[in-house]
């Protein structure tokens, strides 16, 4: 199979703000619409630093009407628009050249109404578990970096390592209010247009732009015991996690691999909710680790503990350089060949200085969601390759070029991708990517997005 070209970065078009460009008979709006330089550059790169896309607008809106009104705008000119919340992606998924990104950013308002969150689409996720703590409250799941939006990782999906009780963040959401490609603000759930609601959790701003989002919360712990397990081997840990995950033990249950100077290790993080030193035996006896380490921690401490290793990374240059990442989920039949092989052929270079690799399981049957796209049995692994391009590594190119054959081994495999990484991919990939699922997501862009002008950046339509 040839794969796809790999993208480089693109020219700033023109500013079409002027006399006679698309933008110059607004409406009034609640909130500001910005044609400076400072905002547009900020609105034209991603995490990636790779794909680089000017637009000629970026909206900070004041209200979700703001978001209904200048969608309606532009699809009455031709424009296309894309939600962007904090630009975490790595490969232009949130970028428009010449168009409208809608910085959700401004949208931060947080109620919480007994055992549910009502927020809207650019709350952080830190902000939102400051607001539901000092009230013995919690969203669920979480993602590893706090530091993301809530609009924006409800548009991925939203794995974390509580997934084995709770599902993704997607299935932890009640209800969404929208922005859709026609301009309509409505909501959904359930219940209340239920194929716009699958279409939106997980769907990649293809239909619409989420606006704000009710979500289930859950009592809250006060401190954790976090213990970190290493293993010998790749089928080792994941013949652990399997055990592990089904069985419910802990709280939160991830798995890492890492590349020392004497080979890779491979280690699991296990949590356990409100234990003590005193729970240290009954939680770990039998579990066949080579080491394992023990620490006790408040909550939100251990949701947030990887913001020291960011400022680390912010310090060092690394979090400014190109972020080339691979997500995959393996099915478990297929996950320790992948897995040992791929990191067999590794060389020296291929990851870059500060490259996480992640790999922990999944139970399907606790994702309920049609998306994100699950391998089809009732467990999975997310496989991350999370590459950076240091110097004296591989070039960007290099590594989404080695993406592109990770992502061919991963179908091959039985497997699929998670959407926030960099892979080059073409309509049939795409088609092939959402499986069953593709002809209601493709009726629902057709209905929600009839003329196709939202988020453009994630070229599946």
């Amino acid at each position: 199979m040839t794969p796809p070209p790999v993208p480089t970065p693109q020219p700033d078009p023109a500013d079409a703000s002027g006399a006679g460009g698309p933008f110059d008979a607004v409406p009034a709006l609640d909130g500001e619409l910005c044609f400076d330089g400072a905002t547009l550059e900020a609105a034209s790169g991603d995490f990636g630093r790779m794909v680089r896309r000017s637009p000629a607008a970026v909206l900070k809106p004041g209200s979700a009407d703001d978001v209904a009104t200048m969608v309606r705008y532009c699809r009455e000119r031709g424009v296309k628009v894309a939600g962007r919340g904090q630009g975490h992606s790595t490969n232009g998924q949130a970028q428009v050249p010449a168009g409208l990104v809608v910085d959700l950013g401004s949208l931060d308002a947080v109620e919480i109404r007994d055992n549910t969150a009502v927020v809207q689409g650019g709350v952080l996720w830190s902000t939102l578990v400051r607001a539901t703590l000092p009230l013995g409250l919690t969203p669920p799941v979480f993602t590893d970096y706090l530091e993301l939006s809530v609009g924006g990782t409800l548009s991925a999906g939203g794995l974390g390592g509580q997934i084995g009780h709770h599902g993704t963040q997607v299935d932890n959401v009640l209800e969404l209010e929208v922005v859709t490609g026609e301009g309509e603000l409505t909501t959904c759930s359930p219940t209340e247009r239920p194929d716009l609601f699958r279409a939106a959790l997980g769907g990649l701003g293809q239909c619409a732009i989420i606006t704000r989002a009710t979500l289930a919360l859950v009592p809250a712990p006060r401190s954790v015991r976090l213990y970190t397990l290493t293993y010998p081997s790749v089928a080792a840990l994941t013949a652990r996690e399997a055990e592990l995950i089904r069985e419910g033990r802990f709280d939160y249950l991830v798995g890492q691999v890492m590349l020392t100077p004497d080979g890779w290790i491979h280690f699991i993080e296990a949590a356990s909710y409100d234990a003590t030193a005193a729970d240290d035996a009954r939680l770990t006896d039998g579990l066949g680790y080579t080491s394992v380490e023990a620490q006790e921690m408040e909550y939100f401490d251990f949701l947030d503990r990887i913001a020291p290793l960011v400022d680390m990374l912010r310090s060092n240059g690394e979090w400014q350089r190109p972020h080339p990442w691979y997500d995959s989920l393996l099915p478990a039949s297929t996950v320790n060949e992948v897995v040992t092989e791929t990191l067999a052929g590794l060389k020296s270079g291929s990851l870059g200085a500060s490259a996480v690799v992640l790999l922990y399981p999944v139970l399907t049957t606790k994702c309920r969601t049609p998306l994100p796209v699950m391998p089809d049995e009732e467990l999975a692994y997310l496989f991350s390759l999370l590459k950076t391009a240091s110097p004296g590594a591989d070039s960007a190119e290099e590594m989404v070029a080695a993406n592109r054959a990770q992502y061919d081994t991963t179908v091959e495999a039985g497997g699929t991708w998670y959407p926030i990484g960099s892979v080059p991919l073409t309509t049939d990939d795409w088609v092939r990517h959402f499986g069953a699922f593709w002809p209601e997501f493709r009726a629902a862009r057709h209905r929600y997005d009839p003329d196709g002008i939202l988020t453009p950046g994630q070229r599946i339509f």
